[in-house]
């Protein structure tokens, strides 16, 4: 295996940082004085592979990108300000018109476009302003910090800063690069991939083992993320490998398989972390370990159903180590356990054995409690599975940003 000292990060960098990609990010007028439009262009054929939203409701964007994922893409065009979600077959008209808008512009087909939007539901696109948002947005293409910026603006919705990541990876082959933009803050319970999320790489990888690869990255960091409990009907996440770092082909048997999967699963899951700090109205940051669980999909469960209590939640706002919340969402979750074995920590301090009570200072679980980034551990001697998520509190500010969205 190779070791993960080879994977140099990449300070200030995103999406151009891989060989032959470029981008921009552009003001349509979807949104006042905003970046709203972006594009990534790859200047090869590359493999797409993608995993979406579950949520029965899925938007126009969503659909054409499930058709598009076999074919050789090119380019990726993604708006924020309106999610092109519950807008019917005017809609999916709209959504086919910006691949072949952005692809006249490039001398491309259609069928080598995705489109992705994130925004309000139930608005149809004023389509005037998106074509002549595509086309400024295609004449702007550039590599550099300033394109990777640009991009990574132009997707964000209630978010109040940049997701971006990139590396740079050191093989027997050559180098090659990963990196990735997203965007997310509100309406945070993948399950899937989440929000909105665009990887590039520069490797070379057939489809399928590409998608096998980036199923297993989203259901360890995306899929393992949440906020408010609510999975959108736009959630994407997307890479590309277009092949143009020279001689690095990644392959179930070649010496380069095992550091790009772990630097894929590394990224995702900076990326899915960085929409967790940036969760509308958190206080906190609260990372949930379980083990002990009789298998994966156990351990997932039980997570999610602990992170998105409210009333686990507001306990953490609240900075109240009311464990017995902890418990009770544990128990509706839906899974088998034996609650007379659960240990339960927050932070270093124990504060349930075998489902009872253990006595700790509530001055220093203060203190504990008073940190934006707080632990819990769950034991529950049922199995060897385990798994880390990462969810928030939910204060005030999460109520005030969501009741007037729209406006």
């Amino acid at each position: 295996m190779e070791k993960k000292s080879k994977w140099i990060k990449l300070k200030n960098r995103g999406v151009t940082a891989v060989n032959g990609f470029k981008s921009s990010g552009i003001s349509s007028g979807l949104k006042k004085g905003k970046k709203d439009l972006a594009v990534i262009y790859s200047e090869h054929d590359a493999q797409a592979a993608g995993v979406f939203t579950r949520n029965l409701v899925q938007a126009a964007p969503v659909h054409l990108c499930k058709s598009h994922l076999e074919n050789p893409i090119r380019l990726l065009v993604v708006n924020s300000g309106n999610a092109n979600a519950c807008t019917g077959e005017e809609g999916m008209q709209n959504t086919v018109e910006m691949a072949e808008q952005a692809a006249a512009g490039l001398n491309l087909e259609a069928r080598q476009v995705m489109v992705s939007s994130t925004g309000v539901i139930g608005e149809q696109l004023p389509m005037e302003k998106i074509n002549n948002g595509i086309n400024k947005a295609l004449a702007g293409l550039n590599r550099g910090p300033g394109a990777d910026i640009a991009a990574a603006e132009a997707i964000l919705t209630t978010d109040t800063k940049i997701k971006q990541v990139a590396y740079r990876c050191s093989t027997l082959d050559g180098d090659f690069h990963l990196a990735g933009i997203a965007k997310g803050s509100g309406m945070i319970c993948p399950n899937m991939a989440t929000m909105l999320a665009f990887l590039v790489t520069d490797v070379r990888i057939e489809r399928e083992l590409l998608q096998k690869l980036f199923n297993e990255a989203v259901n360890s960091s995306f899929n393992v993320i949440t906020v408010d409990g609510e999975t959108s009907t736009n959630d994407t996440a997307l890479i590309l490998a277009n092949g143009a770092a020279e001689g690095v082909e990644i392959t179930a048997e070649g010496h380069g398989f095992d550091s790009f999967k772990g630097l894929l699963n590394l990224v995702c899951r900076e990326l899915g972390c960085s929409i967790v700090e940036d969760g509308e109205g958190l206080t906190k940051v609260i990372t949930l370990t379980i083990k002990g669980a009789a298998d994966q999909e156990s351990a997932r469960i039980l997570s999610r159903s602990v992170l998105n209590s409210p009333l686990v939640k507001t306990a953490f706002y609240g900075e109240d180590a009311n464990w017995g919340r902890i418990v009770v969402a544990l128990g509706y979750a839906g899974v088998d356990l034996d609650p007379d074995r659960l240990d339960i920590f927050i932070g270093p301090y124990q504060v349930a054995a075998n489902g009872g009570s253990v006595p700790f200072s509530e001055a220093e679980m203060k203190k504990i409690l008073q940190k934006r980034d707080v632990s819990i551990l769950i034991d529950l001697k049922q199995g060897f599975a385990e798994l880390t998520a990462w969810g928030t509190d939910m204060s005030h500010q999460y109520i005030t940003i969501n009741s007037d969205y729209r406006s």
